[in-house]
């Protein structure tokens, strides 16, 4: 070996090794099943390639923002913002306030409703509108209270309080009730419909495991049209509800990792790797099916 490349060896190691037995970081874990997956993968290359230590917190988007903001370690990065769906937070924590770092190397989401593909060819059901059916509604009414069940998204989700608004502005309020559970509540009553036959419709969106776990289709929506999309969250006006009104699709979504400013002075070799990592959404899908289907860790 030349001396040139002996002390470019050195140096690469000692650059690498420098950080091991000082660098950690406190990684957030929203509820849904590709936020765990990336969650996890960050911390796996932390751990495995950067040698530092790494704590997993769970929390909803609100606790997880506010505690990088405040930049004290408690929880250092958010491993799935979707944006537009969070852009309150992005808003507040990274425009505003600049106490947070949004990734620029995102991925695609795209989000609507479902139903089984065997409910759809069954009753005739392609469209968002097709939920205000008396006929199909009934068939999706499993407490007998008159209306049908639909999953909207978990408690805290900024993508639920949209769902929310839609089911009125698309005129779904007399036929469909909107239902807020954790994401293993309405991954149980999929599998459980399917068996059993019944109509269940729900939040879906991509990546998600549930495309290789079901056989799923995502109904039509009227087209994105921002002038029939003005969303205001509840963490920006106590009114949003009477506020907002969403009566078209939402867009095309740009997915990333955020993380608190101060980790760059804290774990300096850890920021820089968030900084560059990147992944598809191919590759979520299929970490969440490996998680959710296949019951790996």
């Amino acid at each position: 070996m030349s001396l040139k490349s002996t002390v470019l060896s050195a140096t690469l190691m000692s650059a690498l090794c420098a950080p091991a037995f000082a660098e950690s970081v406190k990684i957030g874990v929203p509820t849904w099943t590709g936020a765990q997956a990336i969650a996890h993968l960050l911390g796996a290359v932390v751990e495995m390639r950067i040698g530092g230590t790494v704590e997993y917190v769970p929390g909803n988007n609100a606790t997880i923002f506010q505690a990088m903001d405040q930049g004290k370690g408690d929880i250092d990065v958010h491993p799935d913002v979707w944006l537009p769906n969070q852009e309150s937070f992005t808003k507040k924590y990274v425009d505003e306030a600049g106490t947070v770092t949004l990734s620029s190397n995102p991925y695609e989401g795209n989000q609507g409703f479902c139903v089984s593909k065997d409910f759809a060819e069954a009753n005739d059901i392609s469209d968002i509108t097709d939920l205000g059916r008396p006929d199909v509604a009934a068939l999706m009414d499993s407490d007998g209270n008159g209306k049908g069940e639909m999953w909207i998204g978990a408690p805290g989700w900024a993508s639920a309080n949209v769902n929310e608004v839609k089911v009125r502005d698309y005129g779904l309020l007399d036929f469909i009730e909107p239902i807020r559970a954790e994401e293993a509540v309405k991954t149980a009553r999929i599998k459980d419909s399917i068996a059993k036959g019944e109509g269940y419709a729900f939040y879906c969106y991509k990546p998600h495991a549930v495309w290789f776990m079901f056989d799923v289709e995502m109904l039509t929506e009227p087209t994105y049209d921002p002038e029939k999309y003005v969303m205001v969250q509840p963490s920006d006006d106590a009114d949003w509800y009477n506020k907002s009104m969403v009566a078209s699709k939402d867009a095309l979504k740009q997915v990333q990792i955020a993380w608190a400013n101060t980790l760059v002075d804290r774990s300096p070799a850890i920021a820089e790797f968030f900084a560059n990592f990147s992944l598809t959404a191919d590759d979520v899908s299929s970490l969440a099916y490996e998680i959710s289907a296949q019951g790996r860790d």
